[in-house]
Order: C-alpha cells, then structure tokens, then sequence
C-alpha cells in the first residue's frame, strides 16, 4: 500500500507549509486557534471506557461529554467522518457527522490534520462494531499543528531522536508514556513507604562549597556574589546525617545528582537517588528495610514480585546475602580469609590476571577481585556485606575485624542497586580517613577540589547516635520494573549533546517527522593538522591473499553507549548497535584520547567476527577501527568515525 512507503523529505517539506498556509487562513478568517486560552474537558477516554464497559452494540448513553486531546487519525467517509482522539487517559473514537455539525463546522473538520489538538462535545454511544465512541454535535480547533507527526509504519524509532525530541516520541509512542507513569507510581509508593515508616523527608542544599563525600568527579560553577567555586552535589549524605547528630531520628530525601562522568546504559550525568538515614540501627536493619521495601513497590506498582527483566525472570521474593570475601571465594576459588599481607594478595592478583589499585593494599585487591570475578554473576537480588575499609570511607569499622566495614551494596541482574552502612560516628575516626581519602584524591588529581569536611567532623564531636543509612538510584529501580535496557528510556531529558544551533533547528524538524539517524545528528568539524609533524608506520611488505582478507567482517556500528571500565586508565567499554537485533560489546583502550560522552551517537567502522577477547572480566566482541599514528614526536589516535547517514550493520568491501 502506498501509506506503507516512508514520507520524502519533500513530502515533508510540503506538507509543512501546507499547514503553515491552513493556519494562515484560519487567521484570515478570524478564527485563529492560538488565541483560545481555556477549554471546559470534564471527562477522559480510559474513564468513559470504563464506565460503559458492559453498553451492548449500537446502544446509546444518553451521557453528554465534553473531551479534549490531539487528533491521532481521520477517516474522511462523505457526509459522516471518524477520527480517534488521544487524551492523557488514552484514546477513544468520535464520530463527525455533517448534518449534526453543520455544514461549515464540517469542512472545517475536513481540514483539519492529524497531531491538530481539539476540543469536543457530544454524546456517548456503542458504534455497531462495539468500539465506544462520542457522537460529536461541537468541535472546536485548539491548537495547529505545524508540523506533520512521523507517519504510522516508519515512526520515530531512531533512538537518539527519541530522546532528543520526547515530546514527539510521547505523542507517537504510548507505551513509552506508559514507562513515566510508572515512574511516578515507583516514586509515589517509595515516598509512602519510607512515610509509612516514620521517615520525614527533607531537602539539603544542592550547590556545595566544595567536593563532599562520594568519590565521584562534579560539576564545577561559580558564584559571583560570595566570589567562589561551588560544586553541584555528588550525594546527599553528610548534610542528611547532621540532621540525625540534630535529632531527627529518621531522615530520607529524593535528590537529584550531579557527576561530572562517563554515560552509558547505566549512566547519566544528572540523575535521582534516595538516600536515607535511621537512628539506632545497623546496616542489618538497612538490609531489612530494603528487602521489604523493594518487595512492597514492586507489588504495588508492578502487581508481583516475578519481574521480567531483558528475557530474564527476576525473583524479588528471595534475596540472598554474602560477605565480600565469601562471595569472591564462591566465584574466584580465592580465599582471602587466608592471606595475611599485602605483599600475598598483590601475588594472587598477577596470578589470576587482576588490574592492581592505586594504592595495593589486601583490601583494595579484594574489592577488584569482586569486580572482576563476581558482579556479573549476580543476577537475582543479592546482598554483599562486609567490605574493606579502604573502599568504604564513611562506614563503620566491623569491631571484631577493623579490616572490614559494615557496609553492603544490594545487587540484581549484575548491576548496583544501592549502597548502606552503619554510619562511622567516631570523629577522630572520620577525620584521619577524610584526610587520607582527600590526599590521595589530590595525587591523583592535583587539581581536585576535594576538602575535608571539618564542619561535618565538629558535628560528629557533638555526637552521632548509631545509625544505619542507605542511598540508591530511583533511575535503575525504574528500568528494572519496566523491563527499560536505558538509563535514558527512564529519564524524560536525558543529557545529550546539543547540535550546532542553526543545523539543530532544521535537523530537528526533520527527525520529528521521520525519525531518521541522518537527520538526528550533525558531525564534527575537521581538524587541520601539519603533514610536516606526522609520521606513519611503514607499509607491510607482505601481502595478504584476498580470501584471507575477504574473512573479515568490518560492518559499520552506531555507538549507544560508552562508559569507563572501573579500574582502568585506558579501557572505555562500548555499545554498540551493528545492525542486528542484539547488542554489541567492545572494549578498546582508547581513554586517553577521548572521553565517554563524545563518542556516544557516533558511526564507526568495528570488526566483528573476531572471537571474544576477556578484557578485566568483560567480553570484548571484537575491535573497533582507529588511525594510529605519531604527530609531532607522540603517539596519534583517531577513532575512524563515519557519516552518520550511513546505517548501521553496512558491511565494508
């Protein structure tokens, strides 16, 4: 059918100034729709359904409504015309017909385009083939229309300008309305639980003087009345446990973070958490509450604890619990039980092929030990407790083995859910670690902004009941229980990077009506550099026969992701989308020459039928394509980066 073919960009171009001109003489004729500034809605499409659920076929209601929404299709039929309309509730259809709208108010209806919001009023009935409907006797135009929504078959499916343009991909696309609403009810049924509790929630100052807490690297400003730097939150947390040292026993607040980091399926720069605080209690008593609650919302919210998630069935109902060290052991065969020093656990590392810390001391290798051997085992809802104290800052010394920390992290489908501890309260304590987590910040970092809190040290002196405190992400929970692959499926605006302004306005009318990776980005600006200062390796000398070369699969791939590898200097791990129906993973040790987030949503060229290749416990299923090369005495690397109107999957001959 003829409907089927995607819409030209001259089509689009048409139709576009085809309503530009239907707006035109609506303002001509006095009737121009964007001077209405009200319109009395007393009833929604879900609800109507609902009410008249058991109204047999072609019976009337006798029930006058009044709806309002955006016109989602039309089906001219003479005298006698359908449309559906989409509310906030839904759609439902109504019925024009000319001799009870009159014949003006019909041709006006005639007119009118798919995505035109109006206004209506008429009478509810049962058509004969049993679809509720609204026999219209009033339509009113109420808003135009400029632009043509991407036709039925070829929607906006492109990613990228799905999240670029939500706004369009929310008329076009209800399920993914369907995800925020249930991102509302998440946060509604957290808040109710935490209530329900005896938690008071709280807010704490977003912009701080300096880096607090997490080591985590923020977003810097200034502020031009006090004349200083200020740093946007990277938690919440020492300003929620002075509150505890105040006497509000139970504390919780949903706060927006700020990281100035990576991005990729799991990360977004600004993001939600809930952290929360209780008195006279342990990271056993965080342990419990988690467990209840987690189970609590997703019966509210999802009607069961049997969740599926990307083809895989998560058990909410049973949650299992490990120390680190049992859990290293269990999926490592190491037993650092047994290893007494330092020196010991740096050997077993080399041995088992782990990238050492910084600073490599028995308790740091135990935790890259987890990250390397355990996480991606943990797939149904686990808690790992007792971790070394030199990951673990605030939390409290375990007092049979001040090693340890009673701190844990929950675990599901190999991914962090959330972090809690009993709360260090010993001052002395918490200094001298602020001071060794600040000075090991800044040799790393000379230009970090890291200080030690001494204000938050003075009210630890004032005195800080035992206390157990718990922080984790409402973005992963929210993809959990809607089964969303993206971090960026669950936020409405996620940060991308912006277009070049003039570019991004034309591209961006595009991609709203077609929905196309060309039309979605602009790419980068050649770079002049002097010829003089390169050299380059030297030719092979060696030929290879064309069968042999004929083997390599080079397939052009679009980059929906890119994060940093914990631990590593050079990796970046990649996602990428090679045309197939699954996912792709390539790691490539590219991070000094660029960052995570400028590569995401851009066309590269990658091998893809090498064998999988374990790269700090990651499978790296084959290489991505760079020009490497010296400039000016030091080594050169260019990602090899294509036109992005080019699909993805496209082999290379």
């Amino acid at each position: 059918m003829e409907q089927n073919k995607p819409q030209t960009e001259q089509d689009l171009t048409q139709q576009a100034a085809v309503r530009r001109q239907k707006l035109a003489d609506l303002r001509a004729a006095g009737k121009d729709p964007f001077v209405i500034t009200k319109y009395p809605q007393d009833a929604y499409s879900a609800d109507l359904k609902a009410e008249f659920a058991d109204l047999p076929a072609e019976a009337e209601t006798g029930k006058t409504v009044t709806l309002a929404g955006r016109m989602m299709s039309k089906r001219i039929m003479g005298k006698a015309s359908f449309a559906h309309l989409r509310d906030q509730k839904g759609d439902i259809q109504i019925f024009v017909k000319r001799d009870l709208l009159g014949d003006e108010a019909y041709a006006a209806f005639k007119k009118l385009d798919i995505g035109d919001i109006i206004g209506c009023k008429g009478e509810v009935f049962r058509t004969k083939m049993g679809e509720i409907s609204v026999r219209v006797n009033e339509l009113t135009l109420l808003s135009k229309s400029l632009l043509p929504l991407p036709e039925k078959f070829h929607g906006l499916t492109d990613r990228e300008a799905r999240y670029r343009q939500r706004y369009v991909d929310l008329i076009v696309n209800p399920d993914v309305k369907d995800t925020f609403v249930k991102r509302s009810a998440i946060l509604r049924e957290l808040r109710s639980y935490l209530d329900g509790k005896g938690f008071l929630e709280v807010d704490t100052p977003i912009l701080t003087p300096f880096e607090i807490g997490a080591a985590a690297r923020p977003f810097i400003t200034h502020h031009n009345t006090l004349d200083m730097d200020m740093v946007l939150r990277i938690e919440t947390e020492l300003y929620l446990k002075r509150l505890i040292v105040g006497g509000m026993d139970r504390v919780y607040e949903v706060g927006r973070i700020f990281r100035n980091e990576g991005m990729d399926p799991k990360h977004n720069p600004e993001f939600t958490t809930i952290e929360l605080y209780q008195a006279y209690t342990d990271y056993h008593g965080m342990m419990d509450l988690v467990e209840e609650m987690m189970k609590t919302v997703a019966q509210k919210v999802c009607g069961t604890l049997q969740i599926p998630y990307q083809g895989k069935e998560i058990d909410l109902s049973h949650w299992e619990r490990m120390t680190m060290v049992e859990a290293v052991k269990k999926y490592s065969g190491v037993d650092f039980d047994t290893v007494k020093t330092d020196e010991e656990a740096i050997a077993l590392a080399k041995e088992h092929h782990v990238e050492l810390p910084e600073i490599p001391t028995k308790g740091a290798i135990v935790a890259e030990f987890f990250d390397a051997f355990v996480e991606e085992n943990l797939i149904q809802p686990t808690f790992i407790y007792d971790y070394p104290v030199e990951v673990s800052p605030l939390a409290k010394r375990k007092p049979n083995d001040p090693m340890f920390t009673e701190r844990f992290e929950y675990f599901i489908n190999a991914t962090e859910f959330g972090n809690a501890f009993s709360e260090l309260n010993d001052p002395i304590d918490q200094k001298g670690r602020f001071e060794r987590q600040v000075a090991e910040r800044k040799q790393l970092d000379p230009a970090s902004k890291a200080q030690v809190d001494y204000d938050y040290v003075t009210a630890l002196e004032y005195g800080l009941p035992p206390t157990g405190g718990l922080g984790f992400g409402v973005d992963r929970l929210v993809m959990l229980l809607t089964d969303s692959a993206s971090i960026r499926d669950v936020l409405l605006f996620p940060t991308m990077k912006t277009l070049e302004p003039k570019r991004a306005e034309n591209k961006a009318e595009k991609a709203a009506v077609n929905g196309s990776a060309e039309d979605a980005t602009v790419s980068a600006p050649s770079v002049q550099i002097d010829l003089s200062k390169v050299k380059i390796e030297p030719l092979f000398a060696d030929d290879v026969d064309f069968e042999t070369f004929s083997k390599s699969d080079f397939r052009v791939v679009k980059i929906e992701a890119c994060e940093a590898v914990p631990k590593s200097k050079k990796l970046l791990k990649f996602t990428l989308n090679d045309g197939t129906d699954r996912k792709r993973t390539i790691l490539s040790g590219i991070h000094e020459y660029y960052e995570p987030e400028e590569l995401v949503g851009k066309t590269c060229v990658a091998i893809t039928n090498l064998p999988p290749r374990k790269m700090m416990g990651i499978d790296s299923e084959g290489m991505l394509i760079s020009a490497v090369y010296e400039y000016d005495g030091r080594e050169g690397l260019n990602l090899l980066m294509l036109d992005d109107s080019i699909p993805a999957g496209a082999k290379l001959y």
